[in-house]
């Protein structure tokens, strides 16, 4: 259990692409958790033409918590939204960092807390999945990156830009955020890049719905 003294401290790590309306609609949930622990919100601005950078500079202004940094169009590939991540690990300065979508808005103003209490000294890796109707919330803990590997690879094979946040079912495998501790957050991004064949893929998705199913 963690202690008043001793909670976790997080990172929430976020890519945008002219998203303006997104980030005014969902960003201020993720700002005024209701948690005692420190955490900030980091913002990857890929380089936005719409009123992006206007949204963010007007919530900066009462989030002191919020930062944004941003990746130059030269930067631009099919995997842009890896390279944001990136980024938001580099600036990260607490002991955990969460990789989510603006699109995927928190179920609760209580979701950092129910984090906090999963979170301990053998987990490594966290999966999140959000019931988009009834708000709950399905975590699933990996000692190791490396155990969390076959679902990571697979969820983001076919995703470009990363993780997209639309509704994942748990029994495949598709999450709607992930937690990593930071020092580990340049690793679990690795597992983003990876290519799998499609023979493989296809005995992922049997083992990882088994696996899932009992657990």
């Amino acid at each position: 259990m963690n202690t008043p003294d001793h909670r976790p401290t997080f990172s929430i790590v976020i890519g945008v692409y002219d998203q303006a309306e997104e980030i005014e609609q969902n960003l201020p949930s993720l700002l005024t958790q209701q948690y005692e622990g420190d955490y900030e919100v980091i913002v990857v601005d890929e380089s936005s033409t719409d009123g992006t950078v206007d949204v963010l500079k007007r919530l900066k202004s009462s989030h002191p918590h919020l930062y944004t940094t941003f990746l130059p169009k030269y930067h631009f590939q099919n995997n842009r939204r890896r390279l944001a991540f990136t980024l938001g690990v580099k600036a990260a300065k607490y002991q955990w960092v969460i990789f989510i979508d603006i699109s995927t808005p928190p179920p609760s103003e209580g979701w950092l807390q129910e984090l906090a209490e999963n979170v301990s000294p053998s987990t490594e890796l966290l999966l999140g999945y959000i019931h988009r109707k009834n708000g709950e919330m399905r975590l699933q803990a990996f000692g190791s990156i490396d155990e969390a590997r076959s679902i990571v690879n697979k969820a983001e094979r076919s995703r470009a830009n990363g993780h997209n946040g639309h509704w994942l079912r748990y029994l495949r495998g598709k999450y709607d955020f992930l937690v990593v501790r930071t020092r580990q957050g340049h690793d679990a991004l690795r597992l983003f890049d990876c290519n799998v064949s499609g023979h493989r893929l296809l005995g992922q998705r049997v083992g990882i719905f088994f696996h899932n199913l009992f657990h």
